[in-house]
């Protein structure tokens, strides 16, 4: 027999989250994830994917992924301390840091692991954390797990930051204080006024944190926004993942090579959650280095996001202060933004709403993630269909 107040608790609270618009309905992919999906058996401008330079689906990360399974299997087998790190994660890792600009880099399951692992392993009671206020899920659960003392600033408020910053050293309470910030905050597309960041944390004798998830493959000629501002040199963890503009799956951590070192034994997804694959390396380390010898990729991504930007604003939609491709066409009200999405639906273009508690009760949203890999053709279907539903609910 099963709990009764669990089954109370559930079907209560489910049933407000509907009433409120905030209940997030999960859509079953039948294709590939590339600029266009198939779902329920009808295809879909996908605007939806992190997919940024459209290597997801790319036919020379296909050919190594095939060569790694035939070679090494579907499997890592074991943690990567007992017999699970392969030659592949190596590479990988060599390669990152190269990429990065830093003496040294670590791979983990996931860009939300790397936040799980990396602020836990060098932060703990004894310490404090200043996060933007807008920072990631992953980055405010790795806070918590960390035990530190977290104090937030206002989002990307330098002032705020700086006052915090000097109370917190003042206080002579705290052995280590950290500075978190998101590169590109994924909601609103907006980047972290890092040079500002990296000068009060020389000041102030801060560690420096950047989760560049959004960053990676898209700012900085694709290099990332601690490379935009020529800062691989000042800025002690550099966050990322390989499952955004990358195309594939899994997070990593650049930096000093003690810093490395030190969470290679003592960061717990390491130590404790099998590897990631040999065919997610491999991908991973070619998607890399096609990124490295060109710059074609980055550019298509920009041209189409700009172009989307211009079509959405000439309409007279409200798109925020995103200053990268990240495009978000803000509502309001939140059953006004799932309406939207789903009127959307229906003429064909595949863009979620964002909702509460992902964005601010009343910023409700439908968030556009234009590629490399979408046509001229797409994002002129895209703004006309836009264009229709926008009237017809009279946003515009």
């Amino acid at each position: 027999m099963t709990s009764a107040a669990l089954h109370d608790f559930l079907n209560k609270n489910l049933q407000v989250l509907k009433q409120q618009g905030l209940y997030n309905e999960v859509d079953t992919v039948e294709s590939e994830n590339g600029p266009v999906i198939n779902i329920n058996g009808k295809s879909f401008i996908n605007l939806s994917s992190n997919n940024y330079l459209g290597l997801a689906t790319d036919l020379r990360l296909k050919k190594v992924a095939m060569d790694a399974i035939e070679k090494y299997g579907v499997g890592s087998g074991a943690v990567r301390t007992i017999n699970g790190t392969f030659s592949l994660h190596v590479e990988l890792e060599k390669k990152l840091a190269e990429f990065k600009g830093t003496e040294a880099a670590i791979a983990y399951q996931s860009g939300f692991n790397c936040n799980m692992a990396a602020i836990s392993a060098v932060m703990n009671q004894n310490d404090v954390i200043l996060s933007d206020a807008l920072n990631h899920a992953s980055i405010i659960d790795g806070c918590r797990l960390s035990k530190a003392t977290i104090i937030r600033y206002e989002h990307s408020d330098i002032d705020d930051l700086r006052k915090k910053a000097k109370e917190a050293v003042s206080s002579g309470n705290y052995n280590k204080i950290m500075v978190i910030t998101d590169g590109v905050f994924s909601m609103d597309g907006d980047i972290a006024k890092l040079p500002e960041i990296v000068e009060i944390a020389e000041e102030l004798d801060l560690i420096t944190y950047v989760d560049d998830a959004h960053g990676t493959g898209v700012t900085g000629d694709g290099y990332g926004t601690v490379k935009q501002f020529e800062l691989q040199e000042k800025v002690d963890f550099q966050i990322g993942t390989l499952s955004k503009a990358i195309g594939v799956v899994g997070g990593y951590v650049a930096g000093k090579a003690n810093v490395i070192d030190w969470l290679k034994v003592r960061s717990r997804p390491f130590l404790f959650s099998t590897a990631v694959t040999p065919v997610d390396a491999a991908a991973s380390t070619k998607a890399i280095e096609l990124l490295m010898d060109s710059g074609d990729l980055n550019k298509k991504l920009w041209k189409n996001g700009n172009d989307l930007k211009q079509g959405l604003k000439k309409l007279g939609f409200h798109i925020g202060n995103s200053e990268t491709p990240i495009t978000p066409c803000i509502i309001g009200e939140e059953k006004a933004s799932q309406e939207f999405s789903k009127r959307l639906y229906e003429e064909g273009i595949y863009a979620k709403s964002i909702v509460f508690p992902t964005v601010p009760k009343g910023t409700g949203r439908v968030r556009n993630m234009p590629t490399a890999a979408h046509t001229k053709e797409m994002i002129n279907q895209t703004l006309i269909a836009y264009e229709k539903v926008g009237k017809e609910m009279g946003l515009i």
